[in-house]
């Protein structure tokens, strides 16, 4: 069941060969795959803390330009689906560089853009960004079993955490110094970089299926069948929801209901990071030991402690910014826990889909997630306070521990039949 998927170089790379930077013939270097699964998280949350400004550049109202998360995370949903099969086809490289390129063009509209409309059409553009988080995994799928994966992807997202930890806080001092639209001059300028940086390091790490797309997509039911990946996935889909729901909805609760500058909302919007880095920090170490499956009930506990108590502490009389975003990192650690650990179960239920696998799992948990983004935007008003969001994240956490159970469940039957799946 956990084969390692046949490739260029999978079985060596358990032997640690020697990785050469800049060397396409060998391994992706770990820096360029961690920039790769960084990029989608920056493109995602640098600009929020503009979002008001944007709004009165373009003179509608916040909710509308709130939109850009949501109709972001929508697109990049549906991409994924295709993304995966497309790339079990015809290799990882060339549709990483594609979708980059595809990203810098709308990043290029969002800039030029003279309504709000034609900003909204072009961030959806932007979303081709998502063949970077997605084929990443992918890429290390292509050369580790589950445990090592889940081990090798939390170093990943370890590094990567940081991106999201920072990206605000620059985003806002962007904004405050140089006006919206530096955010987007900084996403074209690390697009092209990103582009050089992928031509150079990152070979090709899966032989093409040979299949037709049309066969490839008929693979989509194999998945589908399989309990154990709806429970790794709905586990990722509906932790993360917690933090997608935060997305759509903090930077509302920042500066409207705290009454905070686009500043202060960038550097206590990374706060969710902090507890991610610790989070795969932890898995990474702990992963082959412990397994995915005790990880991700951990990390989808911890998730719905943090927005229990967070409840609990404004129902009380005593919310604020800083107990608001402070526990936004017990957040951000169970889903540093879940996270890698689900995509390394999904990933492994059926290895020789790792790429469709990795597509599908991150179609239904980015699309989940701009519906909460989406139910966040409609919900927030100034005379709700920051209620809605936390009842939304408070909600969706326990959907992830139920989930995750559900796998327990599943893999209890399998070893009581003797059968894999």
């Amino acid at each position: 069941m956990d084969n390692l998927q046949s490739g260029p170089y999978p079985l060596h790379m358990q032997n640690k060969p020697t990785i050469r930077f800049l060397d396409r013939t060998t391994p992706p270097h770990i820096f360029t795959l961690i920039v790769l699964a960084g990029m989608s998280a920056m493109v995602m949350n640098m600009f929020l803390p503009s979002l008001p400004q944007m709004a009165q550049h373009f003179g509608v109202t916040d909710g509308v330009m709130a939109l850009s998360v949501p109709l972001f995370l929508y697109v990049s949903a549906v991409l994924q689906i295709f993304i995966g099969p497309i790339s079990d086809r015809f290799g990882r490289r060339s549709i990483i560089l594609i979708g980059i390129a595809i990203f810098m063009f709308g990043t290029i509209g969002c800039i030029l853009a003279t309504d709000a409309t034609t900003f909204l059409i072009f961030r959806m553009v932007q979303a081709g960004v998502a063949v970077c988080m997605v084929l990443s995994r992918a890429v290390i799928r292509d050369s580790f079993d589950q445990e090592q994966s889940a081990s090798m992807l939390a170093y990943v997202t370890m590094g990567m955490a940081v991106v999201p930890m920072i990206s605000p806080a620059i985003g806002g001092l962007l904004d405050e110094f140089f006006g919206w639209k530096a955010n987007f001059w900084m996403f074209l300028l690390v697009g092209g970089a990103l582009f050089t940086l992928v031509w150079r390091d990152l070979g090709e790490t899966v032989k093409p299926s040979g299949l037709t797309l049309t066969q490839q997509f008929k693979e989509y039911p194999e998945l589908l069948r399989s309990p154990r990946f709806w429970g790794y996935c709905l586990a990722s889909a509906f932790s993360s929801g917690a933090f997608f729901a935060y997305l759509g909805g903090g930077p509302f609760v920042g500066s409207v209901v705290f009454g905070m500058s686009p500043k202060w909302v960038g550097i206590f919007f990374g706060a969710p990071a902090v507890g991610y880095f610790a989070g795969n920090w932890y898995t990474g170490r702990n992963a082959q030991r412990l397994g995915v499956n005790k990880l991700i009930l951990w990390g989808a506990l911890a998730v719905s402690a943090g927005t229990t108590l967070m409840l609990v502490i404004f129902w009380i009389g005593f919310g604020s910014a800083t107990t608001f975003f402070g526990l936004m990192t017990i957040i951000g650690l169970g889903n540093g826990m879940v996270i890698p650990n689900a995509t390394a179960g999904m990933l492994s239920v059926r290895p020789h889909l790792a790429g469709t696998a990795s597509g599908l799992g991150g179609a239904i948990m980015i699309g989940g997630g701009a519906c909460l983004a989406s139910l966040a935007v409609f919900l927030l008003k100034p005379e709700t306070g920051a209620y809605p969001l936390i009842l939304i994240m408070m909600f969706t956490s326990m959907a992830a521990v139920v989930a995750i159970l559900s796998v327990y469940r599943r893999e209890a039957r399998l070893k009581v039949s003797g059968t894999k799946h």
